[in-house]
């Protein structure tokens, strides 16, 4: 049976009642509301083939139809047009980024909570992965006599530093000898790329202070295992789940509301979304069971050219995939862009 021109018309006309009214969709509202050009006799034969194919869906006893997760494919893949974005939506967006907001971290946030409150999906976002950040400074500061400020400066601008306590002796000439070493070692490493056993190298320069070499060590090796294993989650609009018929059943939302508690779940799913562009998972093509009546729509965000990390939205099969696509897409490359221009990579 072949998905022809009309076959194809009639589909996503279901599709697109069905995304309004979350109602499955007869024969006679397809008739009246979309103007084929067909008989309502000839609908409801093509919903029969349609059906058929896989493409349809009978819920119950109802007299109408429902799409598929393979309709919804489809239309995502070859039927969906992309619509712009509003003009209200793209001013809420730009006003957000007009903030000049320098915290990597705060920006992402402020970022998923836009994309909330512009779809009224569920919005969730990967923070900034410090493994795809590269070194750019390390400096010993001196405070006093006993201590030092360990600091390291990364491309995206952020600062982790560091107290340590120096031995008596050490002047400010070794501290900045030392400085120098690691900038010749680790400038422009990724985190992922230094090799936490190698910082044994630098234990030549320290001859006799081997409790400053010791302390040292414990700290930098402490701070460039945080960075590498950041896996935290931002997450905004979990409830808004609830505004949709079909999480009006308790134990669906039970399950959808756990799946959100469970952040290293949520990780590992954002965390395997790779490539450019906008991403389009349906229904069980999500790698998670409690995400099987969901779709998942992701993008990366980007430093320049480097991947640092996720955002998506999550909400119903019966999403608005032509809104939700292109407000994703505005978002992303929006975030990106201003990262890249924040940071000057």
């Amino acid at each position: 049976m072949e998905l022809d021109a009309r076959k194809l018309q009639v589909l996503q006309a279901i599709i697109h009642d069905y995304i309004i009214t979350a109602e499955p969709v007869g024969s006679r509202t397809v008739a009246k509301k979309y103007n084929l050009g067909i008989s309502s006799a000839t609908i409801r034969n093509e919903m029969s083939d349609l059906e058929e194919m896989g493409f349809l869906e009978q819920p119950h006893t109802s007299a109408g139809r429902i799409p598929s997760e393979k309709a919804y494919r489809l239309y995502v893949d070859k039927l969906m047009q992309v619509r712009s974005l509003s003009h209200h939506e793209a001013e809420y967006i730009k006003q957000l980024y007009e903030l000049k907001i320098l915290q990597l971290e705060e920006v992402v946030y402020q970022t998923v909570k836009v994309l909330s409150d512009i779809t009224n999906y569920t919005s969730v976002a990967l923070a900034p992965q410090f493994n795809e950040i590269t070194i750019k400074h390390i400096q010993l500061v001196p405070v006093d006599k006993d201590f030092a400020l360990l600091v390291v400066v990364t491309s995206s601008g952020i600062l982790k530093d560091t107290l340590i306590q120096i031995p008596k002796g050490i002047d400010n000439d070794f501290l900045q000898k030392v400085s120098n070493f690691l900038n010749e070692q680790f400038r422009n490493k990724t985190f992922s790329e230094i090799d936490l056993d190698a910082l044994s190298s630098i234990r030549q320069i320290f001859n006799e202070n081997q409790r400053l070499f010791n302390t040292f060590v414990d700290e930098l090796t402490r701070g460039l295992q945080e960075g590498a294993r950041d896996k935290e989650i931002y997450l905004e609009g979990t409830t808004n789940i609830l505004n949709f018929p079909e999480y009006q059943d308790i134990p669906r939302v039970r399950s959808f509301l756990s799946l959100m508690e469970e952040k290293d779940i949520l990780y590992r799913i954002l965390n395997s979304v790779k490539g450019n562009g906008v991403k389009v998972s349906i229904g069980t093509e999500n790698p998670h069971e409690d995400l099987k009546d969901c779709s998942l729509i992701t993008a990366t965000y980007r430093l320049g050219e480097r991947v640092l990390g996720t955002i998506g939205m999550i909400g119903p099969t019966r999403m608005e995939y032509s809104r939700a696509v292109s407000v994703m897409d505005h978002m992303a490359k929006a975030l990106s862009c201003y990262l890249t221009k924040l940071y000057g990579e």
